[in-house]
């Protein structure tokens, strides 16, 4: 590969590890609003499905993100990024608690028990957040790689979405089951968080696998790329 390919290829893995980080620190921090997607009007057990945090919509990008970046720079770039994105979190956490030391001036246009109520859960929700999706990453990534290595770079999308629908499975159950220990979340909506984030997700996996063909073949066209073929970056 020619120096001004593999600058472009460093420059677009920086570009997709950030919006990664972004993304994961975006969806621990506004995970507390709840709303209801009226796309589907299911009932489960009596419950509506589809009651969602808001934290879950930026959430998928991430998967799809690792799906993107184990598919053309491989599994080492991939948990390299899945580890940044853990110390994003822990960091985004520190900042979180230095800001809620500091007391807000008369007029400020938030105060100090508005600041406090939609921030201060924060901690504990990256917390298990940081525990449940450093396990559903590693698990998406190795399943992804068992596909690959199985099918010898063929059938992306069987690799993109069984990686996909396991990993989220795991995140879903634990996320939702940690934060309701910690009280973050009422425990009557446990089953229905469970089953809809699940849903929703495995919709969105299905829905985003055109994306990812797409943006895998532009990669390997403007890298000449073969099938199964990675970037290798220093």
């Amino acid at each position: 590969m020619k120096t001004n390919q593999i600058s472009l290829a460093n420059k677009i893995y920086l570009i997709l590890a950030g919006l990664f980080i972004t993304s994961l620190v975006a969806s621990n921090l506004i995970f507390t609003k709840i709303f209801y997607w009226y796309p589907f009007d299911i009932n489960f057990m009596g419950v509506k499905l589809f009651e969602l945090s808001v934290g879950i919509l930026p959430y998928p990008l991430t998967f799809l993100i690792t799906d993107l970046i184990s598919e053309i720079y491989g599994q080492k770039k991939a948990d390299q990024v899945v580890i940044t994105g853990i110390f994003a979190s822990v960091f985004s956490i520190l900042l979180i608690f230095i800001s809620s030391q500091v007391p807000a001036i008369e007029g400020s246009p938030i105060d100090d028990t508005t600041f406090n109520n939609v921030f201060l859960n924060a901690p504990l929700a990256v917390l298990a957040s940081m525990l449940t999706y450093l396990f559903a990453q590693f698990i998406d990534i190795r399943v992804y790689h068992f596909w690959k290595r199985l099918t010898r770079g063929k059938h992306l999308w069987l690799r993109n979405n069984f990686s996909t629908f396991t990993s989220q499975f795991v995140d879903t159950f634990t996320i939702v089951s940690l934060l309701i220990i910690f009280e973050i979340l009422p425990q009557d909506k446990f089953l229905v968080l469970i089953v809809s984030g699940f849903l929703f997700k495995v919709m969105v996996a299905i829905f985003d696998t055109p994306l990812l063909y797409l943006c895998v073949w532009l990669f390997r066209r403007k890298f000449n790329l073969k099938v199964g073929e990675e970037i290798k970056l220093n």
